[in-house]
């Protein structure tokens, strides 16, 4: 007689679903016996798939009431369900697909709840009070970083009302084809993070000279409103006055510091929860994070949207198996054209490359058990809660309205993470099972685990343990409120722990034109 082990537990998604993931630390032995009699024909690591009924060759592998694969051989009930014996289904067509069919559910409007943020003159309202520098070519890079660490010694403590300095720097600039089709959304990017809402509207230019991508190029005149038709203040390292090493960093701290005055003027003031424009994205997922983060996650989105805020959730790989999920969600066939757009537009893009959509899946994915995209991206999709969807967003584009927002991005965190600071982003709340120490000098990054093992080893780089939904401590309800409340404190000013730890991401233009 076997008995079951009451400790043994698995999460099954949906009654639909043939497989369950493995909830135990560790995983579990060949042998194992769950509560419903279920026993294991082979060891089974933490958050992999095990079989719940007997699964012939070539039959529907389904988790999320969705075909995540096919089976390439029988498998018998109690066996692991891993990569290896999965065939991933074809990708969903981009025709015949529901079109604004799904009525977002009646949410109550959510009143009351408001943060201490920095109001901008064009309305916008920063979580952070920043002087960012913004680099027109990465061959400025290593004077814009001396200059900014004697700003950060000599200036920054003069002007105890700013919160950071940072160069914006990247790899664009020069040595690309600046007209090409797709430049424009390196260009864009760089232009709109500029007007980040955390840098308050204090522009700062340093060039090269002899680049590509001039100034007038990165900032056509008008092309800020937020500095009320003013240009950016500018520093080109070329210029005939600079003489010498020193004198180009003594002209950037000059500069520097008549923008440290202007910022070191603002305040905190009470911002409505509609202010806040959050960014959500995953990064070294795992099984869990469809189970427990990304839900919670969801919930929480579903929660600043009712406040009247704004939500984007990105990464085109990572959601282009659920569009027809998406598109039935759009508030009106508009918007799922284009969102429909956005997806034809990066499947060619992959084409050219000669990859498709299974690329997007790391070594660290699988080992966290996801066999495919179709798995990790169903998981991926619930971070965008039930809101109808309002809009969508080409890569590198501004956010012109409120709601949730499809930015669409590559899934790089990096490169999402950049697109979604040009979008306008205040806020960034990143759910991660692998582990991940991401973060980003212009935002706050908030790090939600999926796992209690990893919010336990990690416990000084993670901000909420959403691990607690899988072994019962908490509802997904539970974790959504907490996080809900834990971004208007973060907006208010309390720092995360990428903040204490000053973990910061190099920022990452996406540029699908050539380098010439």
């Amino acid at each position: 007689m076997t008995i079951p082990d009451n400790s043994a537990l698995y999460i099954r998604m949906h009654d639909s679903d043939n497989v369950a993931i493995v909830v135990n630390d560790g995983g579990l032995a060949a042998g194992a016996v769950f509560r419903d009699g279920l026993a294991l024909i082979d060891a089974v690591p933490q958050g992999h798939k095990v079989a719940l009924v007997d699964l012939a060759e070539g039959a529907p592998v389904i988790r999320y009431n969705v075909v995540i694969g096919y089976a390439m051989g029988p498998l018998a009930r109690g066996s692991w369900v891993s990569e290896a014996v999965l065939q991933m289904p074809a990708a969903r067509e981009l025709e015949g697909l529901p079109i604004a069919t799904r009525p977002a559910p009646v949410m109550a409007a959510l009143e009351g709840y408001t943060f201490q943020g920095y109001r901008n003159v064009d309305g916008s309202v920063g979580t952070r009070n920043i002087l960012a520098i913004t680099t027109t070519v990465q061959c400025v890079a290593g004077v814009v970083e001396h200059a900014v660490r004697r700003i950060k010694q000599e200036l920054l403590p003069l002007y105890p009302h700013v919160d950071d300095v940072i160069g914006l720097e990247h790899s664009y600039g020069c040595g690309v084809a600046i007209d090409a089709p797709g430049a424009e959304i390196p260009i864009r990017t760089l232009r709109n993070i500029s007007q980040n809402p955390n840098f308050g509207g204090q522009a700062m230019v340093v060039s090269l000279g002899c680049e590509k991508l001039q100034p007038a190029r990165l900032f056509p005149k008008g092309s800020i409103p937020i500095l009320a038709g003013a240009e950016p203040a500018q520093v080109c390292l070329q210029d005939d006055g600079h003489v010498g090493f020193q004198s180009m960093i003594d002209s950037i701290l000059r500069t520097a510091e008549q923008q440290l005055r202007v910022l070191n003027l603002r305040r905190r003031e009470t911002c409505p929860a509609s202010d806040l424009v959050v960014g959500v994205q995953c990064g070294g997922s795992d099984a869990f994070s469809g189970v427990t983060a990304n839900p919670a996650v969801g919930f929480m989105t579903d929660l600043i949207v009712r406040a009247g805020g704004t939500v984007m959730f990105s990464e085109v790989t990572e959601v282009r198996d659920g569009i027809d999920q998406l598109t039935a969600r759009a508030a009106n066939a508009d918007v799922a054209a284009a969102m429909i757009r956005e997806m034809a537009w990066y499947d060619a893009y992959l084409k050219r490359g000669g990859v498709d959509r299974s690329a997007n899946t790391t070594p660290g994915n699988k080992k966290g058990g996801l066999s495919n995209i179709v798995e990790k991206a169903m998981g991926s999709i619930v971070k965008s809660g039930s809101a109808a969807i309002s809009g969508v967003l080409a890569p590198g584009e501004k956010l012109k309205q409120k709601g949730l927002i499809y930015a669409a991005t590559p899934a790089s965190d990096f490169i999402c993470g950049t697109l979604q600071l040009a979008a306008g982003m205040n806020l960034h709340v990143f759910t991660t099972g692998r582990g991940t120490p991401y973060g980003l000098a212009e935002c706050p990054v908030v790090k939600v685990a999926t796992r209690n093992d990893l919010a336990r080893r990690w416990h000084d780089l993670m901000d909420v343990n959403a691990g607690r939904i899988a072994s019962g401590e908490a509802s997904i309800e539970d974790v959504g409120w907490e996080l809900f409340q834990l971004m208007l404190d973060v907006a208010s000013g309390r720092q995360t722990w990428a903040e204490r730890w000053k973990l910061h991401n190099a920022l990452t233009l996406f540029n699908p034109a050539p380098v010439t």
